[in-house]
């Protein structure tokens, strides 16, 4: 039995406003990655009134062996009334910062990105005052399909690296490391006014080095935000962890990611890619960027 160390520990969540948050996302049939993903912070930001949608779930066509999304069902086909009852989940919650993820789509001609942008339009017909952060796929690298999500004009493109380009095949076998720093790089020419992030998951056997090339690579197409955080193992059957990274090394890799350039850098054990994501409010507050 793998012991996680003292620095894992995470609080317990006050129940009654998870059950809250659980009992909108209920009544309106709605996925979140926090619960999907087994994510550990769930209790946290259900407790502050936040999550992670999951759209277009829960069924995923890939078979990433870190991630705790079911590959195993076949897709359903998209259902049209989504993008109205995430934007009702918004308001609701009088959520001030939203973020929209989805499962892979790869059975789909534009891999969903459709469906993000009818999200992302839903939510700013009705809640206009909320900023707009979507999680995406590589979507195979259809340029075409990430400018429809582009057009919709969210504020933040986040795409997960998740891991350095060396064990790409073990964890990431269906991803490219290069077209994943293509899509922000193609981001950035496409809607230079959006903030671009990523994020990297750490102890899978990772060295140092390769964790800052990662964070150089991501500053030559001119990345803005990036997260860092432990792997967890979800069940015995996926990626085992190869070692827990200390915090005085996620201090270190924020401090040579400052000195890079990032806007913003979150990097200690328990970050996940959205973790704490409302903080880039006072980020577009403090380096704004026109939409014209």
């Amino acid at each position: 039995m793998v012991v996680k160390p003292e620095w894992l520990r995470v609080k317990a969540p006050q129940w009654e406003r998870v059950g809250n948050v659980k009992e909108i996302l209920r009544d309106l049939s709605l996925n979140t990655v926090c619960e999907e993903a087994s994510c550990p912070n769930i209790g946290e930001c259900f407790n502050a009134g936040t999550a992670t949608f999951l759209i277009m779930g829960p069924a995923c066509t890939r078979a990433c062996p870190y991630c705790d999304i079911d590959f195993e069902k076949k897709p359903k086909a998209l259902d049209p009334t989504e993008p109205e009852r995430l934007a009702e989940a918004v308001r609701r919650m009088n959520l001030n910062h939203v973020v929209i993820t989805s499962v892979n789509r790869d059975d789909l001609p534009d891999g969903g990105a459709s469906q993000f942008a009818r999200c992302i339009e839903g939510i700013h017909a009705i809640s206009p005052q909320t900023t707009i952060e979507v999680l995406i796929p590589d979507l195979c690298g259809n340029w075409n399909a990430l400018e429809i999500i582009l057009q919709a004009q969210p504020e933040v493109l986040n795409h997960n690296t998740e891991t350095v380009a060396r064990l790409y095949k073990r964890v990431r076998p269906q991803g490219n490391y290069l077209r994943s720093l293509e899509l922000l790089q193609r981001t950035r020419e496409l809607a230079p006014w959006v903030y671009t992030k990523s994020g990297v998951m750490v102890g899978l056997g990772e060295t140092d080095e390769e964790i800052r090339q990662v964070m150089h690579d991501l500053r030559e197409v001119d990345c803005d935000i990036l997260t860092i955080g432990q792997y967890l193992q979800p069940s015995a059957k996926h990626l085992k962890i190869d070692d827990f990274i200390t915090p005085a090394q996620f201090d270190s890799w924020r401090e040579f990611g400052e000195s890079l350039g990032f806007l913003q850098i979150v990097s200690s054990p328990l970050t996940r890619s959205s973790y704490h994501a409302e903080q880039v409010r006072k980020l577009i507050e403090d380096y704004p960027r026109s939409k014209t």
